[in-house]
């Protein structure tokens, strides 16, 4: 009962924080307070250098049921999109990156200058999904926490570097350790798979030989 009561709390305080956060919409508790003050401290750097707004958008479950045919998820996702982006003011430049966990739905929405600036592929695919997608002993808040900080602060070096500015704020490229690390395991067990198939082939010839 007290461990319940004391989860509770917790939220509640983290929401709360949220609430005075301008750059996050939404975290349904799922960003560590930490991750949050970073957030904050990089989008208050970007707006006043780069005149830009980055904001954050995490939510468990967007209500979209994930047995649906895939061309209809995409249209109810892209409409999910348009819900959350109308909830934002948007400035003349602006990037919204979006977290649905349970649908482990992933997107980066900007500003129409923006889109030759921002690989929103290479940042989703680089340092936030993989992150999303590991199977390890870390929590689902921890793993948010650290996928949506990647994420963001990406978007912020991508826009900084374009000017040729430095962000005091930025983290650098530690966010893409993981990245990496997640892509070589999965590329070695996808080897790994085609070279055991193989060797059951040959075996299976050989028996009928």
């Amino acid at each position: 009962m007290k461990l319940k009561f004391l989860l509770t709390f917790i939220l509640v305080i983290t929401t709360l924080n949220a609430q005075d956060n301008k750059f996050i919409l939404l975290h349904d508790g799922l960003i560590d307070q930490r991750a949050q003050d970073k957030i904050q401290q990089i989008g208050d750097e970007v707006q006043k250098k780069l005149k830009t707004d980055i904001y954050v958008h995490i939510i468990e479950n967007n209500g979209i049921n994930m047995d649906l045919p895939r061309g209809e998820r995409i249209i109810q996702m892209r409409e999910f999109d348009k819900k959350v982006l109308s909830k934002l003011k948007q400035t003349q430049n602006y990037a919204l990156l979006t977290l649905s966990i349970d649908q482990m739905y992933a997107n980066i929405l900007m500003s129409d200058n923006l889109k030759s600036i921002i690989d929103k592929d290479d940042i989703l695919s680089g340092y936030v999904i993989p992150l999303l997608a590991s199977k390890d002993k870390n929590t689902l808040f921890a793993k948010t926490s650290a996928a949506c900080l990647n994420g963001y602060a990406q978007i912020a070096d991508s826009l900084a570097k374009n000017k040729n500015i430095k962000l005091e704020s930025s983290i650098g490229s530690e966010g893409k350790i993981a990245g990496t690390i997640w892509k070589v395991f999965m590329y070695t067990l996808v080897l790994f798979g085609i070279g055991a198939y193989a060797v059951i082939v040959m075996k299976q010839k050989k028996a009928k030989a």
